[in-house]
C-alpha cells in the first residue's frame, strides 16, 4: 500500500514557478508509477505528468515542455516542477500511485490517492 501526502502549492502569478511535491509512504513505492493529476472547478479530473519505477515519464499535451516530473526513491519522493504557469494550470493537484510498470495517464489504473493541493494562478 502506497499512501501519497501532497505539498508546495500556492498562489503564483502567471509566467511563474511551483514545485509540488509528494511524500508516498509504504514499502512499495519503489515499484509503483507515481502520477500528477488536476482538477478545476467544474471539471473532471485530468491527467498531468506520470514517472514509471524506472524513470520513464509522460506527459499530458497542455505542460509538455514546461512541467517535469521527478522522483527520489530513496526519500519516498516525487516531484513536480511546474514552469510558465498559466491561468489555466490552476486548480487542486493530486499524487497518486499505480501498481503498474508504465508511466500510464489512465485515472482508474491508479489506487492510491493523496488529498490534493491547490494550485492559484493570477492572471
Amino acid at each position: 500500500q502506497v499512501q501519497p501526502v501532497e505539498s508546495g502549492g500556492g498562489l503564483v502569478q502567471a509566467g511563474g514557478s511551483l514545485r509540488l511535491s509528494c511524500a508516498a509512504s509504504g514499502r512499495a513505492f519503489s515499484a509503483n508509477t507515481l502520477g500528477w493529476f488536476r482538477q478545476a472547478p467544474g471539471k473532471e479530473r485530468e491527467f498531468v505528468a506520470a514517472i514509471a519505477s524506472g524513470g520513464s515519464t509522460n506527459y499530458a499535451e497542455p505542460v509538455k515542455g514546461r512541467f517535469t516530473i521527478s522522483r527520489d526513491n530513496a526519500k519516498n519522493m516525487v516531484y513536480l516542477q511546474m514552469n510558465s504557469l498559466k491561468p489555466e494550470d490552476a486548480g487542486v493537484y493530486y499524487c497518486a500511485a499505480a501498481a503498474v510498470s508504465i508511466p500510464a495517464s489512465r485515472r482508474d489504473w491508479y489506487r492510491y490517492w493523496g488529498q490534493g493541493t491547490q494550485v492559484t494562478v493570477s492572471s
